[in-house]
C-alpha cells in the first residue's frame, strides 16, 4: 500500500501530524516535499505553519501546487490542516507584501465584488479548489489569535461528512490562528462551523478533499476520531474512490 504524505513546505515540526496519523493506523506515513512523492501517495496531509502568501508561493516555486490538484483531480483524499485548509480557497491576504503588486492580485485585479473587504490588502491566489476567501479575524473584544478549545457545530451538509463520523455536535477541538475562510464560502461546502469573532468554517468538504481548520492532532480524542476516519476514507479510495474534486472552484 502506498504511503499517506505529509506535505513539506518548509514551515515547522510537521512530525506531531505523522504520529497522529500512525496512531490512526495507517503505518507508512512520510513527511516529502517532493512532488513525485506527492503524486505517487495514497492520501495526502498539507498542515498548516507560516503566512498564505509565503506557503503557496513555496508550493509554486516547487511544483507542489501542480503536484497536489493532478492527484486531487484523480480522487486521492486530502486533507488540509489550519493553513492547509485555507491554501485550499481561492485568495488569501496573509502575508502579501505590498511590493509584490499585480502578481499577488488575480490578473492584477481586486479580489471579486462578493470577497469580504480586506482594508485595502493585496490578494494573493491559492489553490482554487474551494469557493471563498481566506481573511483576519479582526475584534476589538476577543482575543486574536484564537488559541484553545472551542466547539465545533456540524452543518446540515456536514451530517453526511465522512471525516466527521461519530464526532458529537459541540464537540471540542483545538485551534490557534488569526485568519479563517470568510463569509463568501460556499455554504455547500462547509461540514461545519465555530463561533468565535464571526461564524467561521472550521470542517470544509467537497469530495474527496477535506479540511480542518483546527488541530486534529492536538485535539485528544476527538482529533484522533477526525485522524480515523481520514485513514478509514484513504483506505476506501484504493477500491471504491470517493467523487474526485476535479475542478477547481469558479
Amino acid at each position: 500500500m502506498s504511503a499517506i504524505v505529509v506535505i513539506d513546505y518548509h514551515k515547522g515540526n510537521l512530525s506531531s501530524v505523522r504520529r497522529g496519523l500512525m496512531r490512526a493506523g495507517w503505518d507508512d506515513v512520510v513527511i516529502s516535499d517532493d512532488p513525485v512523492a506527492i503524486r505517487a501517495a495514497a492520501g495526502l496531509v498539507l498542515p498548516g505553519v507560516g503566512s498564505f502568501y509565503d506557503a503557496i508561493e513555496f508550493m509554486r516555486e516547487s511544483g507542489q501546487d501542480e503536484a497536489v490538484l493532478e492527484a486531487i483531480g484523480r480522487g486521492v483524499p486530502f486533507l488540509g490542516i489550519c493553513l492547509g485548509l485555507q491554501l485550499l480557497c481561492e485568495r488569501g491576504d496573509e502575508g502579501v507584501p505590498p511590493e509584490a503588486g499585480a502578481s499577488a492580485k488575480t490578473a492584477g485585479e481586486t479580489a471579486p465584488a462578493d470577497a469580504p473587504d480586506a482594508a485595502g490588502s493585496p490578494w494573493t491566489t491559492g489553490l482554487g479548489v474551494l469557493a471563498g476567501s481566506v481573511t483576519r479575524l479582526e475584534s476589538a473584544r476577543l482575543k486574536v489569535p484564537h488559541v484553545g478549545w472551542d466547539q465545533l457545530h456540524v452543518t446540515e451538509e456536514g451530517r453526511d461528512c465522512p471525516l466527521l463520523a461519530g464526532v458529537p455536535e459541540g464537540a471540542n477541538v483545538y485551534f490557534t490562528h488569526s485568519y479563517a475562510v470568510a463569509d463568501d464560502a460556499d455554504a455547500s461546502q462547509v461540514a461545519a462551523r465555530t463561533h468565535y469573532v464571526r461564524s467561521f468554517p472550521c470542517v470544509v468538504w467537497r469530495g474527496n478533499v477535506f479540511g480542518c481548520q483546527f488541530h486534529p492532532e492536538k485535539s485528544s480524542a476527538t482529533g484522533l476520531m477526525i485522524l480515523r476516519n481520514f485513514v478509514s476514507i484513504v483506505k476506501g479510495a484504493s477500491t471504491a474512490p470517493v467523487r474526485a474534486a476535479k475542478e477547481p472552484a469558479a
